[in-house]
């Protein structure tokens, strides 16, 4: 019988919530031996969409997109410490692009079994494009999608 979870994505976009759910993917992975990949996406569609409304000038529109790629690289990186911390191996992959079309081409490419993501932000400026993203992950996703709310993360995770 083929296992349910052997495949694991997980959306980082910065947010606590979606560093709680690498958590959450973190200890999954290691419960149930399987493959774990940690997706950011640079929003290059949203810059692109601000540029041509004239928000941008694309000077703005080129270093924000640098911005964003920085610190998705420190997102992804604390998200391997976190996962080497519980000897787990975590992919990390940079897409650039809309977040849910991207997201979603990594879990077909990976042929992932769930897809995780945080739950939704306080914050009302990320909220937006995080919460659209979401449910349009959830509406196309090929595979189950979860939306990590477990408010004991921090403490399930220290005793993994």
């Amino acid at each position: 019988m083929k296992r349910l979870i052997n495949n694991i994505v997980v959306a980082v976009t910065g947010t606590d919530a979606s560093i709680l759910a690498a958590k959450y993917a973190i200890v999954l992975t290691k419960q149930y031996n399987c493959t774990l990949n940690a997706v950011y996406v640079v929003d290059t569609a949203t810059i692109k969409m601000l540029t041509l409304s004239k928000i941008f000038i694309k000077e703005e529109g080129l270093e924000y997109e640098k911005n964003l790629e920085n610190n998705g690289n420190r997102y992804l990186a604390y998200v391997e410490e976190l996962a080497k911390a519980k000897n787990v191996k975590v992919e990390k992959i940079m897409r650039k692009g809309a977040i849910y079309t991207e997201v979603l081409s990594v879990a077909d490419e990976k042929k992932a079994d769930l897809i995780l993501l945080g739950g939704w932000e306080k914050d009302t400026k990320t909220k937006d494009i995080i919460g659209n993203s979401h449910r349009e992950i959830m509406a196309n996703a090929k595979c189950s999608v979860m939306l990590v709310k477990e408010p004991n993360i921090d403490q399930i995770y220290a005793k993994a």
